[in-house]
């Protein structure tokens, strides 16, 4: 089961990396722009990319508490079939 909060602080770490893939095992990993990749042949559920949705926050505790990001990240996940929940 993927945890909506802790998508948010590997997203708030990513910011300048590149983007976050997320599998639906919760397994994560930082990828260049326009990668494609894969784990054990599956394709991640969503590639989220971090600097439009967290850089806009001054601090962390702001976009772990942000209703409206929470949303965009739970919808997503669910859109692709996974499994999430708020922590």
């Amino acid at each position: 089961m993927l945890h909506t909060r802790k998508i948010v602080q590997k997203l708030w770490d990513a910011q300048g990396y590149g983007n976050l893939a997320v599998w639906e095992d919760g397994t994560t990993a930082v990828i260049t722009p326009g990668e494609s990749p894969k784990k054990d042949g599956k394709a991640p559920l969503a590639i989220f990319k971090p600097i439009p949705l967290v850089a806009g926050f001054s601090m962390l505790d702001f976009a772990l508490h942000d209703t409206g990001l929470l949303e965009h990240i739970e919808a997503t996940i669910r859109e692709a079939g996974g499994e999430i929940e708020r922590d």
